[in-house]
């Protein structure tokens, strides 16, 4: 009986609209054939949970809603899961590079807000980061500050990451908050 209850509870839960979508760019494309112009639609989508997980995705159609719908589809498979600190912030600053693309993202205090502009506002947005400090340089165009945001995102590490790749323990990488001021006042 309590079997039945968890699977009529874990079907729910993959029903109900977890994600948050943001429509980023949407582009109209023509291809000029004999008979005059036929029109199509590219849409980029970022899709998020606001808790940490966070995908893009592009889609093409002849009609607008289509293409929202393909890209959207895209951006849920595409997930990808980042480390927050505090479940408002970035660990360390970082960053990232795609094409001529490049953007770069450091951790702020709290109340600072998302500062950061067009689409990398989308993508911190549906991530669930509150306090940000962005800045592109590069390219402006969406589909590379998407992807250049993507790449420092993934570059992100936490405390715990770092020790299960050196093997110890979060306590011996983090130093301690009563040794700071004492290491200070020696020096």
């Amino acid at each position: 009986m309590a079997e039945r209850e968890q699977r009529r509870e874990r079907r729910e839960r993959e029903e109900t609209p977890e994600f948050a979508d943001r429509l980023v760019a949407i582009n109209r494309v023509s291809k000029t054939v004999k008979g005059g112009k036929r029109f199509g639609f590219a849409a980029l989508v970022v899709v998020g949970d606001q808790r940490g997980r966070v995908g893009f995705g592009k889609g093409k159609a002849k009609e607008v809603p289509e293409a929202i719908r393909k890209a959207t589809e895209q951006a849920k498979r595409s997930m990808v899961r980042v480390a927050l600190r505090e479940g408002r912030t970035l660990h360390h600053d970082m960053e990232g590079r795609h094409g001529a693309g490049r953007v770069i993202m450091r951790a702020a205090v709290p109340g600072t807000g998302i500062i950061a502009g067009g689409p990398m506002r989308a993508v911190f947005e549906m991530l669930g980061l509150q306090d940000v400090v962005a800045k592109s340089l590069g390219s402006q165009n969406p589909y590379n500050m998407i992807r250049a945001t993507m790449d420092g995102l993934s570059k992100q590490s936490s405390p715990r990451m770092v020790a299960a790749r050196r093997g110890k323990k979060v306590a011996d990488i983090l130093p301690r908050r009563d040794e700071a001021p004492a290491e200070a006042a020696e020096a």
